[in-house]
């Protein structure tokens, strides 16, 4: 691979399965297919970062008709790499496949055909996907499956559009060949299938103890810093997200609005105790 990037390999076993991408630095999406049957949920697999670094992951969620699974990083392990903006892709955008299958491979590009076309999966699904077309001829472009498709943002910068899922097999042709047609589930539809990414369950990741349970400032522990600091990391990642989904019209502005008002609120609690809204003192 040509840079350190946000696109992964998986291996089980030491053998790899395929590609993903890290759509949070808490998990990974990938193609069901490239897990190639060896993992249901809770499998253990092993996530390769683009600088070589292998992390251990988790299956933590599947959508098998839609061909999309979820891996969880290990809490233990803290994975500090930039990811791009998710945005929604418009007909006629040029796309860029920023993960290679083997540093001699080509990288993909080309352009977005239409951007929220209704696929149907081989696992029988219907999925909302950028229909593409790829500059390069391979005739497979298996290898790609499961690695992100990346746009520009509108701030000029790398934005992920979709995850490659489908090759469209060349009906002219009287070998097993593919033409240069892809296909790639949206951003948004893997945010829909996985509850990981509803809003209320990322909230929750940020909610604070009992307040019982949890000593103010000045008597806490050296051990519960460290907490603190993941809490607000935690909540600024957050509170980035909302504002990049919210700009990407993946959700409603409004919505968005309130729900970073909530952010703070819990990192207020957390760290100060839960306010009280009932007139006491």
């Amino acid at each position: 691979m040509n840079r350190v990037g946000y696109w992964v390999d998986l291996y089980q076993a030491e053998q790899r399965l395929g590609a993903g991408f890290l759509l949070t630095r808490r998990f990974v999406l990938t193609a069901l297919h490239c897990l190639r049957g060896k993992a249901d949920e809770e499998t253990s697999v092993e996530v390769v970062l683009s600088d070589d670094r292998p992390v251990p992951g988790r299956v933590c969620r599947t959508a098998k008709d839609a061909d999309l699974a979820l891996i969880e990083i290990m809490s233990s392990h803290d994975v500090a790499i930039p990811i791009p903006a998710a945005h929604v892709a418009r007909r006629g955008d040029r796309w860029r496949g920023p993960y290679r299958p083997d540093p001699g491979d080509a990288q993909l590009s080309g352009c977005v055909d239409d951007s929220s076309v209704r696929h149907v999966c081989e696992g029988g699904g219907s999925v909302e996907a950028l229909q593409l077309t790829a500059d390069q001829l391979l005739g497979d472009y298996s290898g790609y499956s499961g690695s992100p498709v990346e746009g520009t943002s509108p701030e000029g910068g790398p934005a992920v559009l979709g995850i490659l899922l489908e090759q469209v097999m060349d009906r002219q042709s009287t070998e097993y060949r593919a033409a240069n047609v892809l296909f790639a589930a949206t951003v948004a539809e893997a945010m829909r299938r996985f509850d990981q990414f509803d809003v209320g369950h990322l909230i929750d990741v940020l909610r604070p103890p009992p307040v019982e349970h949890f000593p103010s400032p000045a008597t806490q522990e050296p051990t519960v810093l460290p907490r603190l600091a993941e809490r607000h990391s935690e909540a600024e990642s957050l509170l980035i997200s909302l504002q990049r989904w919210s700009e990407s019209n993946l959700i409603d502005p409004t919505q968005a609005a309130q729900l970073r008002l909530d952010v703070v609120q819990r990192v207020i609690d957390a760290e100060f105790g839960p306010s009280r809204h009932d007139g006491r003192i």
